[in-house]
């Protein structure tokens, strides 16, 4: 039986600036991704990942068609209605981390349960699972700038599960890292995926795409040019 879509694009387009000449950041593009898929979306600098991604988290909207995700049209939400959807649905990865230096990593773990209103014993709780089961448990009470970019990439995903969302976005969650932490969070994303987690990954690496999803939305020049199926996927047929 087929899984139910966690996100749908219907559509969808969007341009920054309305009076240039020039092709839309993103132009008629719709997308169907299903609960426990990995996908990457694969792109040159230009390409339309970074829009698509704003989109499909709310924090773009587009100029034409629909953006749902898990059943909530993202598309037309307020900006604070839109936060708060983000908060209790998508966990969000990023190339430089976003961590708070000044915040042990428990607290910075904490921090998206804190402003969904949970309990600070259950949150705590919840941050401790997390941090054994991503091998950083040892670091809850260190400041992130005693971290390797590997670990604080660790704590970053960590902070992304913290409210269980159903969507998880990672947004070239490699690009700042040595080869040895970019193959451990190659991995990690590869366990999540085993897990259950739908995971969607923006980047321009095609290796990285095809170690750890199964299937690679090709953008270029905004369009969607290629759905094509990984390496990852044939390997567990």
């Amino acid at each position: 039986m087929p899984t139910t879509p966690v996100i749908e694009l219907r559509g969808v387009s969007r341009r920054y600036d309305s009076a240039s000449d020039g092709p839309p950041a993103l132009q008629d593009a719709s997308l169907t991704v299903r609960a426990g898929e990995a996908v990457a979306i694969l792109g040159p600098s230009g390409s339309g990942k970074s829009t698509l991604l704003n989109l499909i988290a709310g924090l773009d909207r587009p100029d034409a068609g629909t953006v749902t995700v898990d059943g909530v049209r993202v598309s037309g939400l307020g900006e604070a209605a839109a936060a708060r959807f983000r908060r209790a649905k998508i966990g969000m990865v990023f190339q430089f981390f976003h961590l708070l230096d000044d915040l042990t990593v428990t607290d910075n773990v904490t921090l998206p349960a804190q402003l969904a209103g949970m309990a600070r014993g259950t949150a705590h709780r919840r941050a401790a699972e997390l941090l054994e089961a991503l091998g950083i448990d040892r670091h809850a009470r260190a400041h992130p700038g005693r971290l390797s970019g590997g670990e604080r990439q660790r704590v970053a995903v960590a902070r992304a599960l913290m409210n269980r969302p159903p969507l998880l976005l990672a947004d070239e969650p490699t690009g700042a890292l040595d080869s040895a932490s970019g193959n451990d969070v190659s991995a990690l994303l590869r366990e999540l995926h085993a897990d259950g987690q739908t995971v969607v990954l923006v980047t321009h690496d095609e290796a990285l795409a095809q170690a750890c999803t199964t299937r690679t939305i090709h953008l270029a020049d905004g369009r969607i040019a290629a759905d094509t199926t990984n390496s990852l996927a044939e390997a567990a047929r």
